[in-house]
């Protein structure tokens, strides 16, 4: 039976995302291309349409939004305050130490979590990813923002709140608000399928975009530096997942569950897209960018058989 499901959600999981990455990686390995410009397209354009058109649609309302949304709160902050942590202890300053929050404190629950947590728990544990989701994008790209812009060498505290306030996604929260209270975009109109389809574009272009950044680095260089942030999210996340569902009172629903599968997946590919496009600087020949991707694609081979495990305890004994 594991093995059935290890192959089953690999498959329809993760082959596919690996598949468009490594795409990208070969297309980087083959032509030198800057990802920067695809960044900067993805930020200002694709994110914020994403996010506009996410919340306009979002499935769940209620008691039970509210304590997913609590538990996914929780546990980025949980998240985030370990990974500092460990990441100062192992001698990581500035925007590597940024970067690597930001990985260990955001999973991937887009293009991984949503087809897995669909496959694992249904209509439930896609609109629990969708909610993750949302959560994680409103952090990302105002506190996450801040926190690279201000990290790197000369920064400037006062300029990266400015630069937080001036990107298109805290307005795309602010009219997706506008849209909810007073219904002006029609359901299932041409308008709202154009905003979808440019905020889907945003995904593929994640994935192709980590390829290059990884044709363009030498992992073998970082696998090193990265181990304590890789443990982190690998070993410590699950944990953390676990007993904030337990205090948030998430537990007991397949919500929960999902929650639980979800935050235990691989770092999330927009920590190494922000990174990318907000620092600079070069920490002994190391950039930010560099040590999050290697980041992300250790975590993506590592979390197979951790999520895997999680599904099948959860089908077996809960």
């Amino acid at each position: 039976m594991l093995g059935q499901e290890l192959f089953d959600v690999f498959t329809s999981a993760v082959a596919p995302p690996l598949a468009i990455a490594a795409a990208g990686y070969v297309l980087g390995r083959w032509r030198e291309i800057d990802v920067e410009p695809l960044s900067t397209v993805t930020v200002y354009l694709l994110m914020p349409a994403l996010v506009f058109h996410s919340l306009v649609t979002m499935p769940v309302g209620g008691d039970t939004a509210f304590s997913l949304v609590t538990a996914m709160v929780g546990f980025t902050a949980v998240m985030a305050v370990t990974t500092a942590a460990v990441g100062r202890l192992a001698g990581e300053t500035g925007s590597v130490l940024s970067g690597a929050t930001l990985a260990a404190a955001f999973p991937n629950v887009g293009n991984f979590g949503i087809p897995v947590a669909t496959f694992a728990f249904g209509d439930i544990g896609r609109t629990t990813a969708v909610v993750f989701v949302l959560v994680q994008n409103v952090l990302l790209y105002t506190v996450g923002v801040y926190l690279l812009s201000s990290s790197g060498a000369g920064s400037d505290r006062t300029a990266a709140v400015e630069r937080v306030l001036t990107l298109p996604v805290t307005y795309a929260v602010l009219a997706a608000g506008v849209a909810l209270a007073f219904d002006p975009v029609p359901a299932g109109g041409p308008s709202l399928e154009t905003i979808g389809m440019v905020g889907d574009a945003s995904i593929p272009l994640f994935l192709i975009i980590l390829g290059i950044q990884l044709a363009d680095m030498n992992p073998g260089r970082t696998i090193k530096r990265v181990v304590p942030t890789v443990g982190v999210k690998l070993l410590i996340a699950p944990i953390v997942a676990v007993v904030v569902a337990l205090v948030t009172g998430i537990a007991v629903l397949d919500a929960g569950r999902a929650f639980v599968v979800l935050a235990a997946g691989p770092a999330a590919v927009t920590p190494l897209v922000l990174t990318i496009e907000f620092t600079a600087d070069r920490e002994e020949g190391l950039s930010a960018a560099d040590y999050v991707g290697t980041v992300v694609l250790l975590t993506i081979l590592g979390c197979l058989p951790i999520v895997t495990g999680l599904i099948v305890a959860f089908e077996l004994f809960l």
